[in-house]
């Protein structure tokens, strides 16, 4: 009987062919086995850290606890979780140390950050990676968090998670999400959600084909913005053959070309297998000249590459929202419009 692709990849998410268990080279570089984090459950502890920009809202906190605890969880709140430097949540140092804290924490069984805004960067060199490969945890978080959730992918192969924040809309369409793949451990496809209300035809949450067609590979990807100030750091996962993931929010179209120019320039759109742009919220053309519209530049950049590619997938600063999984095996399909894991994120 004959081994299909998919079905071999499906063995290695259920830990049929590949290890789980990262190891060290002479070079001191972990292998690029995948690593992935234990599943959560009820009644496990969140530890809740805040390592981008300050929260000046205390009830962001209790709101998280609240969440927490609809899902059965305990929260853990990191040292510094309410510390403030500026417009940064507490000092480089500090933010790090709660980091590599929850990590190293044998009574946490999973992180999520509070919220996003700007920071981890800053503290990519201040982490304890070997620590971390040690003690494999789910981290959770999107926008500024995509620093954290490439740099550890690339440093220890973890599987991480561009998903809800503390403060996010834990509404059920984004929840669900959470559960099946966080909980649950489960394989299947994300796609838009088909609803037509009172139209004709569908409206919101259209997608839009760049170019059809199906591509396989592992999910990476996150914040435009955040990805592309990573460009040229050792923080940055290998995009060679897997499928790259991209949102933005408040940025003008042309911000957006030039992020898009540069990611072409380093080589990154040249290596990859295929390309899903999520939401841009609240990105305008500009005023008082003709303007590229957002469509027109990603025709510009992606098409040419030839590569399934589509725009318009729930991924992005929006109340309804993929987790997408970084690091795990997938197959995209760029006419429908849909993410299939070909393995489970968790173990």
């Amino acid at each position: 009987m004959s081994i299909t692709r998919r079905q071999i990849l499906q063995m290695v998410g259920t830990g049929l062919v590949a290890t789980q268990v990262p190891m060290a080279s002479a070079s001191g570089i972990f292998s690029k086995s995948t690593l992935k984090p234990p599943r959560l459950k009820a009644g496990d502890t969140v530890g809740i850290i805040n390592p981008a920009g300050a929260t000046f809202h205390h009830d962001d906190v209790a709101i998280a606890k609240e969440t927490l605890a609809a899902l059965g969880l305990k929260m853990k709140a990191g040292e510094h979780l309410l510390d403030r430097y500026g417009y940064l949540a507490g000092t480089d140092v500090n933010r790090a140390a709660d980091v590599n804290a929850m990590y190293a924490d044998p009574s946490v069984n999973a992180i999520i950050t509070l919220r996003g805004g700007w920071g981890c960067n800053r503290i990519l060199d201040l982490l304890d990676y070997k620590s971390i490969a040690k003690h494999p945890k789910i981290l959770m978080g999107y926008s500024d968090i995509t620093s954290l959730l490439l740099a550890l992918n690339a440093k220890t192969s973890l599987v991480t998670f561009h998903g809800p924040v503390g403060t996010s809309t834990w509404n059920e369409y984004s929840t669900d999400f959470v559960k099946r793949l966080l909980f649950n451990a489960e394989i299947f496809s994300m796609e838009n959600p088909k609803d037509v209300g009172d139209n004709l035809t569908q409206t919101k949450d259209r997608i839009l084909t760049i170019q059809g067609g199906q591509a396989t590979g592992k999910l990476l990807g996150g914040n435009l913005s955040v990805l592309t100030a990573m460009v040229g750091s050792e923080y940055l996962p290998d995009f060679k053959g897997n499928l790259l993931f991209l949102e933005e929010v408040g940025e003008d179209i042309y911000r957006v070309d030039r992020m898009l120019t540069q990611l072409k320039l380093a080589g990154i759109l040249a290596e990859i297998s295929g390309f899903v742009f999520g939401k841009c919220r609240n990105c305008d053309s500009g005023e008082g000249y003709g303007s590229l519209t957002l469509e027109e530049v990603l025709d510009d950049h992606i098409r040419p590459l030839g590569i399934p590619a589509w725009f318009g997938s729930m991924i992005g600063h929006i109340e309804n929202k993929f987790t997408i999984p970084l690091g795990v095996n997938a197959e995209i399909n760029a006419d429908k419009g849909s993410i299939e894991l070909l393995e489970s994120a968790v173990i």
